[in-house]
């Protein structure tokens, strides 16, 4: 947990001190998210993304997250990524985490992974929780950060027996390349 507050820390520090040092020309940021709920289960995910870019440099940070919960299942996941680029060099930095819970006998698997080099960053997070009985809770985070393109990507689900799954799915770019 205190590794994701650095990288969020770090990101909007980032962001913040491009646009304070007045070499900002262009800002973007949004958010988007959505939730759903049926038959005892929930699902919801968040997503949000900024840039900045000038004649100095530009920087960016995308994440998004998510978690599902069903029975006594319960599953989250999130990613964040973030770039810096000056003319003496840039820096990128991408985590993702997540967690997965489940009562009952249940099972979860998690994994979450980092791979790629320089300015090329990849991550992903799955987590997932089954129960017996068809009682299941599923995140996926999959975080992209390819030099001026950057993206996060969060699906969660859920299920109780008796009806679909509810599903929320929430997808954040930036693009600094302009």
């Amino acid at each position: 947990m205190t590794r994701k507050f650095h990288l969020a820390a770090f990101s909007a520090a980032l962001l913040l001190g491009s646009a304070s040092l007045g070499l900002a020309q262009t800002n973007t940021s949004g958010a988007a998210g959505g939730s759903a709920a049926r038959n005892g289960a929930s699902a919801s995910t968040l997503g949000t993304g900024a840039g900045s870019t000038g004649p100095g440099g530009a920087s960016g940070v995308v994440g998004s997250g998510g978690s599902a919960a069903a029975g006594g299942t319960s599953a989250s996941s999130l990613g964040l990524g973030a770039t810096s680029t000056s003319p003496s060099g840039s820096s990128s930095a991408l985590g993702t985490g997540g967690s997965a819970a489940a009562a009952n006998g249940g099972h979860t698997t998690s994994h979450s992974g980092v791979h790629g080099n320089g300015n090329n960053l990849n991550g992903q997070s799955m987590d997932q929780a089954h129960e017996p009985g068809g009682v299941w809770s599923k995140s996926h985070t999959h975080t992209k950060v390819h030099g001026d393109d950057l993206s996060s990507r969060t699906k969660s689900m859920a299920h109780e027996p008796g009806g679909p799954p509810v599903k929320s799915t929430t997808n954040s770019a930036v693009n600094l390349g302009q």
